[in-house]
């Protein structure tokens, strides 16, 4: 569940925050550098909140942006406080996409296109221990364990009664093919992605073999969006390496693109149901 302070978002509101003071001070990134003899990578890093901020870098920003409103001051290095704190996965140790889970975690809405593998919130355990298995074959089964975990831990989004996550996915049939683990694993794992399908703020669609090239086939890619309007829209791709994260307008905006195509070239939900169906009852009977 979201804590009452999510340090990834505070991170992120305050970096848009600082941004905006620097941009109506008319500065650049490379002079507030200049001034505070740190990198400008520090400055960009500060600013979209990858990077954690201390107080103390609040308070010699607020002075080079000559902030007068002390109770703006305050309230920013309160901000900066709370960003300190750590969510629930920091308990996991060093989870190497834990900016994309604080995000998830206080997410309102998000879209995922998956052209591999059935999205992690919709993940069986078995299923799950699987993939990570084989998409990390030097993990210790330690690792692997803690991995599961976490995407377990995450799936309290999906089920949440009071503040629960609007999911929408788009699923290749590929990922339904490739069979993880084996086939009694890839049936109870069909069977839970059509049982999930039915959550009213759950929609699941398999995009067929024979749809041909569309938009998702560069790969995969999620859109996450906010309650609190001042929280723009994110992009994630993920990397082997690293992540991307988008969040301009215009990068948001093209991918929203491609996925009302990928929507609208994908089955339907109920089609999607009995697609999804007859293939688990094909691996359940061997």
């Amino acid at each position: 569940m979201a804590s009452s302070v999510n340090p990834t978002v505070r991170r992120r509101r305050l970096g848009q925050e600082l941004r905006k003071l620097r941009e109506g001070k008319g500065m650049t990134a490379e002079q507030v550098a200049e001034r505070l003899l740190v990198s400008q990578s520090k400055i960009s890093r500060l600013e979209n909140g990858r990077r954690s901020i201390s107080q103390r870098d609040v308070r010699d920003l607020c002075g080079v942006y000559e902030v007068e409103d002390e109770a703006m001051v305050n309230s920013l290095m309160q901000m900066a406080k709370d960003s300190r704190q750590q969510g629930w996965w920091h308990a996991f140790g060093d989870i190497p996409y834990s900016v994309y889970i604080g995000l998830e975690t206080d997410a309102q809405s998000l879209r995922v296109y998956e052209p591999q593998i059935i999205p992690g919130l919709l993940q069986t355990r078995a299923y799950a221990t699987a993939v990570i298995s084989g998409a990390l074959p030097e993990s210790t089964a330690a690792d692997i364990e803690k991995r599961a975990t976490v995407r377990t831990r995450r799936q309290e989004r999906v089920r949440d009664e009071e503040r629960p996550l609007r999911l929408w996915a788009v699923i290749d049939e590929a990922a339904l093919r490739r069979v993880v683990g084996n086939r009694q694993v890839m049936a109870e794992q069909l069977e839970h992605l059509v049982e999930q399908s039915h959550l009213p703020h759950v929609t699941v669609q398999v995009l067929p073999f024979d749809t041909g090239a569309h938009p998702g086939i560069s790969g995969q890619y999620s859109i996450l969006e906010f309650p609190d309007a001042s929280d723009s829209s994110v992009v994630y791709i993920e990397g082997v390496t690293s992540d991307l994260y988008l969040e301009k307008g215009p990068d948001v905006a093209k991918y929203s693109y491609m996925y009302e195509h990928l929507r609208a070239q994908a089955l339907g939900v109920e089609q999607t149901r009995e697609f999804v169906a007859g293939i688990a009852k094909q691996y359940a009977e061997g």
